[in-house]
């Protein structure tokens, strides 16, 4: 009988999980209050960039009695006509979805592990995010030899109610899995688990929710249906502009340009977002479906679908210099967080076995030479650099263009203090040593 007890109680110390749910008891954006108003804030701005930059004007609003009403009618219409008039770009996203889950679970790719989680284990991450895109380039391609470059235009007119669709699944996504996490044995995120709703739906309770062993909904979300819908949309915008105008701008060769390689290279270097902190320590909620899903392709390509109803025609001297800008900008960002990768994971190599770091009580190592001897963000500088330069090649025509790199700044900035305070809480005096060696915080000798 004692023997009985005995392996049932070891049984039961089995089945206890490695690992606890704390409660969140540090807020970040404001707390309940803050996410309240930054949910329908970011509706209202995606929706502004539909309604006030299309083919019929795209100017600053002049604020009047009547522009709530006009606002309220124009956002009316658009989801009106979109639910119950045309449902051909919410099938067409539907469909895009499905698309790019297919090609997530059958096209081959190599097995990445993620970081190490609370309960010990890594899960396995398959690495096809850049033959997603390929295959995909392909499709587009031969839907073009059959039809021309017709669904190319259809995709630009019809890209508001696309955006609509963007954002009734990626809210009804994040509702499904914020209902989804309350089921049991599950392990949370440590910032989603307030137990007030509104702040937990937008964090995101779940840290890495699945269907199966490797479809991991986050991970798939973080960079195929946003990024890949991204590239494709800015081509579906030079089709519209080519075949409105009959030639295709400098300017939009520029813009289209840099951010597809932009894109590419995100996809080029998917591994790389298994350690961010999307990844790594976020839920699943709101914030990021519908910042992967809407904001992304609605935000993201403003200067495209600007330039595809208002060609902008540069001067050879200007085209010079916001090339220069784009390519500095991309080669400060990749070259840097390259540096920082291979520091990482093979810090003896030749390439980095040459920089000085400091050696922290934590156990990490911190690069105080090289790019990151210039600033302790220097990454975010060159990111940002290369948005400005997109923006610049619309020129001066409209402010609404330029929102892209403002929304940008402010993102980055945000970032930045999140990881200055983290990195404080997790090195103590050794950050403090090391922001001693590295005094700059985006702009060298300046900020």
């Amino acid at each position: 009988m004692s023997s009985k007890n005995s392996n049932e109680k070891r049984g039961s110390q089995r089945k206890k999980p490695r690992y606890t749910n704390p409660k969140t008891t540090v807020y970040e954006f404001f707390g309940p209050l803050g996410v309240s108003l930054i949910m329908p804030g970011m509706v209202f701005m995606v929706l502004l960039s539909l309604i006030e930059c299309n083919s019929s004007h795209c100017s600053p609003f002049i604020p009047n009695r009547n522009i709530l009403t006009e606002w309220s009618n124009d956002i009316s219409s658009l989801f009106t006509n979109t639910l119950f008039v045309d449902r051909a770009p919410i099938y067409a996203y539907i469909g895009w979805i499905a698309w790019l889950a297919a090609l997530y679970v059958v096209l081959p790719g190599k097995m990445a592990s993620g970081v190490q989680l609370r309960d010990g284990n890594k899960l396995q991450y398959p690495i096809n995010g850049l033959s997603s895109a390929i295959v995909t380039f392909v499709a587009l391609g031969g839907i073009v030899l059959l039809y021309g470059i017709s669904p190319l235009v259809w995709v630009a007119d019809n890209f508001s109610g696309i955006i609509v669709a963007t954002m009734l699944v990626s809210t009804l996504q994040a509702l499904i899995l914020y209902l989804a996490s309350f089921r049991g044995g599950i392990m949370l995120a440590l910032g989603g688990n307030s137990g007030n709703p509104a702040y937990d739906f937008f964090m995101g309770r779940e840290l890495n929710p699945r269907i199966g062993k490797l479809f991991d909904l986050k991970y798939f979300n973080e960079l195929r249906p946003g990024i890949i819908l991204w590239v494709v949309a800015n081509i579906c915008f030079v089709a519209k502009q080519y075949s409105d105008f009959g030639y295709v701008s400098n300017s939009m060769a520029i813009v289209v340009a840099s951010q597809i390689f932009y894109a590419m290279d995100s996809l080029i270097n998917e591994s790389a977002v298994l350690t961010t902190m999307d990844i790594t320590t976020e839920g699943f909620g709101w914030m990021l479906s519908f910042g992967d899903l809407s904001w992304l392709p609605s935000i993201y390509t403003l200067q495209a679908r600007f330039l595809s109803f208002s060609p902008v025609n540069l001067s050879s001297s200007y085209c010079l210099f916001v090339s220069v800008v784009s390519v500095g900008g991309f080669l400060i960002f990749r070259l840097s967080n390259s540096q920082k990768n291979e520091f990482r994971s093979n810090p003896n190599s030749p390439k980095v076995s040459h920089l000085k770091h400091i050696q922290t009580k934590a156990g990490s190592r911190l690069l105080i030479s090289g790019w990151w001897g210039m600033a302790r963000h220097i990454n975010y500088t060159g990111d940002w650099l290369l948005g400005l330069s997109q923006c610049l090649a619309t020129s001066f025509i409209t402010p609404y263009t330029y929102f892209f790199s403002a929304y940008f700044l402010a993102l980055l900035l945000h970032r930045f203090a999140r990881d200055e305070h983290k990195c404080k809480l997790k090195y103590g005096k050794d950050w403090d040593t090391y922001c001693s060696h590295v005094p700059y915080k985006f702009i060298p000798f300046i900020y």
